[in-house]
């Protein structure tokens, strides 16, 4: 079942970056099946079973900390040598989108990297970019959401900012929605959920700006 459950999502990656391309960002309703949800859902509570998830963090190398004021969500990362079955056919769908944006937008990207985050009620996280200051690694965003009758009352609403005039959208974390934008042109924050909320986060990148232009 994982391979032939991402086959319709794979059909429409090429349509996806024409449209990022154009808009910078785009949300896809149903780019999962229900099923192939579940079965990630399921991974996910395994992985929370064993105690694997621990409190997300912001900054990086020795400005890394937890800071629950900012973000107060819990993450696993995504292993591609230590997964599911689900989460391995959804990396090798992820690999498949990579391929298609550096095809078609000439992007560059080499890696994929990304977590199961997991948001316990009350959890959120402030508002932010998805890159750290002075690295521009991270290029594309890609959000799926795992939440079977997510509503509004439900809260955890992903709010994007449009441009600088307060103009801006919020996304349910439905079941089998896909979010992907350039992370360097979109703030955006996760508003306070008020029941677990589950989805698989992560971002594509290019390599080090030094690795591309070796310093004297």
């Amino acid at each position: 079942m994982p391979d032939s459950a991402f086959q319709q999502a794979a059909s429409q990656l090429g349509s996806i970056a024409d449209t990022l391309a154009r808009d910078g960002y785009l949300i896809i309703p149903d780019f999962l099946p229900a099923l192939a949800c579940r079965a990630l859902v399921e991974e996910c509570r395994q992985y929370q079973q064993q105690g694997e998830f621990r409190p997300a963090g912001v900054g990086r190398g020795e400005n890394w900390r937890v800071v629950p004021e900012i973000r107060s969500d819990e993450i696993r990362w995504l292993k591609p040598d230590d997964c599911g079955p689900m989460q391995a056919a959804y990396l090798r769908l992820l690999e498949e989108y990579r391929q298609t944006l550096n095809r078609q937008l000439f992007l560059g990207l080499v890696e994929f990297e990304g977590h199961c985050a997991l948001y316990p009620p009350g959890s959120y996280y402030r508002r932010h970019l998805d890159q750290f200051r002075g690295v521009e690694q991270r290029t594309v965003t890609a959000i799926l959401y795992l939440n079977d009758d997510w509503c509004v009352e439900d809260g955890g609403q992903l709010r994007i900012e449009l441009d600088g005039q307060g103009n801006h959208i919020e996304v349910l974390p439905q079941q089998g929605t896909l979010v992907t934008f350039l992370s360097a042109d979109y703030w955006h924050e996760v508003l306070p959920a008020r029941r677990e909320r589950l989805s698989l986060t992560g971002w594509f990148k290019t390599r080090p700006i030094g690795d591309i232009f070796p310093l004297a």
